[in-house]
């Protein structure tokens, strides 16, 4: 079987990248349009104005909140209109898997600058589209990668902490699932082996995680930028992104596409659900009590969720508990990844169980 990595073409990282935005866009095409959500059409659009104007026209479009097939149907049609051969995706992980989705429905390059390191999506060729109701659809699996990301460490540094940590919880999976991949012989996301940089990716990301997490969580509660940072923001974009990418899906964000079922887990972020998934697959998989403890350890000093309860789900009834389980479980879903049949009971029993490790830590 083939191995295949997969990358994005350009990736630029640091405080003001903003401003190397015209000369990265004009790297790829001579008309752009713009897809950005609320938050960047209020506090962004001088610098972005600043960065794009000299080096070519562009027109900007507002995103409406959700990666749904209705609003990328709509969205090319804007393309088309613009007449562009550039899409620059501005904002947050919908944001721009949306964007991906248009520059490739409408044949043009596409240039990616995530307003969070929230989670790994905007170096991947990956797309989560979601029903308009915020459900989780399905995976858009594209032909090609961005072909430039830009990510201004300046402007993550004013979002959200939550966002930052979050991103954290995504990343905490790249490891744990590229292991498991690695064992059953799956696919990664190209479909073909990982090859072995996809480990050293992995184990890079979880590294740099343990090591620098909660100095980043520091310099983001006063919102400056320091080299931890620049560090996490780094691991939570670009090296989970590589390492999920080239290293495979698995349990976790199964678990956490799961959790989507559920109304009462959607104002959860991705990777607080994908978060709560690792802390499951731990009991999932049958790892060892010291790696469980490092992971409860972890999620516990920067702040993740990890009960239920912080989802949104005081006291989950047995139906809900099997609704959850069966979408991990279903047809195409990533739980297929691991190296053993997994069955939705024991999904179930993985979830209580990490919900009663958490309440344990959440007691220290």
């Amino acid at each position: 079987m083939l191995a295949t990595a997969i990358f994005p073409g350009r990736y630029v990282q640091g405080d003001n990248a903003l401003s190397a935005l015209g000369e990265e866009a004009a790297r790829q095409g001579h008309r752009a349009l713009i897809i950005a959500d609320s938050w960047v059409h209020l506090h962004l659009m001088p610098e972005i104005s600043e960065g794009l104007s000299d080096y070519m026209p562009w027109l900007v479009e507002t995103f409406s909140g959700e990666c749904s097939d209705e609003e990328i149907d709509r969205l090319v049609i804007q393309a088309e209109d613009a007449d562009c051969d550039v899409i620059i995706g501005i904002g947050g992980g919908k944001t721009l898997d949306t964007a991906k989705v248009v520059a490739f429905m409408h044949g043009c390059r596409l240039v990616v600058v995530p307003t969070l390191a929230s989670n790994d999506s905007p170096c991947s060729s990956l797309s989560i589209i979601y029903y308009k109701d915020g459900r989780f659809k399905r995976y858009l699996q594209l032909p090609r990668n961005p072909d430039a990301v830009i990510v201004d460490t300046g402007v993550i540094a004013r979002a959200p902490l939550r966002s930052l940590v979050a991103g954290m919880g995504d990343a905490l999976a790249t490891l744990y699932e590229t292991e498991d991949c690695r064992q059953s012989g799956k696919s990664n996301q190209a479909g073909r082996r990982p090859p072995l940089i996809a480990t050293a990716i992995a184990k890079l990301c979880h590294e740099t995680l343990m090591e620098w997490g909660e100095l980043a969580v520091d310099a983001a509660k006063i919102q400056v930028v320091t080299p931890a940072l620049e560090h996490i923001v780094e691991t939570n974009i670009l090296l989970s992104g590589l390492g999920y990418e080239s290293g495979g899906l698995a349990a976790a964000h199964a678990i956490g596409n799961g959790l989507t079922a559920l109304p009462q887990t959607r104002q959860s972020m991705h990777g607080e659900k994908v978060a709560f998934g690792v802390q499951a697959m731990m009991f999932l998989t049958g790892r060892s009590r010291d790696e469980i403890d490092r992971v409860y350890s972890f999620c516990h000093r920067i702040k993740l969720p990890m009960t239920l309860e912080s989802l949104g789900l005081a006291d989950p009834s047995t139906t809900e508990l099997q609704m959850i389980a069966e979408a991990a479980c279903s047809k195409g879903e990533s739980m297929d990844h691991e190296p053993f049949a997994v069955s939705v009971k024991q999904v179930i029993d993985a979830l209580k169980m990490a919900d009663s490790e958490g309440r344990k830590w959440l007691k220290k």
